[in-house]
């Protein structure tokens, strides 16, 4: 059991990782901590919401056509759960005077979407049986980066609404709605692959294309909001005032 935990939450903590030591600043462990645990709280709220949405029949459990995998994998996946994601990110931010720098977005919401997908890695493994280990491999490739993507372009745009909200106000929708897109986009190509024996290697190659895209230009966000990192302030007024985030900001309480 021991083994099936750790090969479950290791890729999720490893990507945690990369992305906490890019902060110039690094945030308090605790709320590292306290993000990874409302993860996992996600993935049982989402249940809240796929629930309801399975019993009056926008998606169905077992697809056998193209549109039903699309309406499985942005009914039965992608707006439930980030949905819920974006929930308790919200909750984790709400009074948090430590979000301050533009790049704590990232921080926090791939800390949440991480909790996630760690807490899912561990039902998968241990539901996989003697095949623990392949299923272990294959979402560590797969499943947990790609919460990881959707968790960054989540986190970028909470920073942009918050921090800028005048002047992004689009980015109060796409907070939401590009992770759903992508993680729709995602599964559905997972979903499909399953379904088509003929077109299977053909969509694989596609799926894989698409991670890999996805992949590379996560990563260029996460570096580029890291490397232009810039400290903002906790103060709410901040994103109903618009302040510029190009200013000069030597007075901050740390330079003092």
């Amino acid at each position: 059991m021991l083994m099936l935990t750790i090969a479950a939450i290791a890729p999720a903590l490893i990507l945690m990782w990369y992305v906490y030591h890019k902060d110039t600043e690094p945030e308090p462990t605790r709320l590292i901590f306290k993000g990874f645990c409302y993860g996992g709280l996600a993935a049982l709220a989402s249940t809240l919401i796929s629930g309801p949405l399975l019993n009056m029949g926008f998606y169905t459990t077992e697809p056998t056509t193209l549109g039903e995998a699309v309406r499985i994998a942005f009914f039965g996946a992608a707006i439930p759960e980030e949905s819920a994601k974006l929930l308790m990110l919200w909750l984790l931010l709400r009074n948090c005077q430590e979000f301050d720098e533009r790049y704590d977005g990232i921080v926090y919401a791939t800390t949440v979407g991480l909790g996630f997908a760690a807490f899912e890695n561990i039902i998968y493994v241990i539901s996989a049986g003697a095949a623990w280990v392949d299923v272990a491999f294959s979402r560590a490739l797969f499943a947990v980066p790609g919460h990881f993507a959707f968790a960054v372009t989540m986190g970028y745009y909470y920073s942009q609404y918050h921090f800028r909200g005048k002047e992004h106000e689009g980015a109060a929708i796409k907070m939401w709605l590009y992770p759903v897109i992508l993680h729709g986009v995602y599964d559905t190509l997972c979903f499909f692959s399953e379904l088509n024996e003929a077109l299977s290697l053909l969509i694989t190659l596609v799926l894989i294309a698409f991670c890999f895209w996805l992949f590379k230009k996560t990563r260029r966000r996460i570096l580029d909001e890291a490397a232009n990192n810039e400290y903002v302030g906790s103060s709410r007024s901040i994103r109903s005032h618009g302040y510029d985030v190009n200013h000069d900001w030597s007075d901050r309480p740390d330079d003092q």
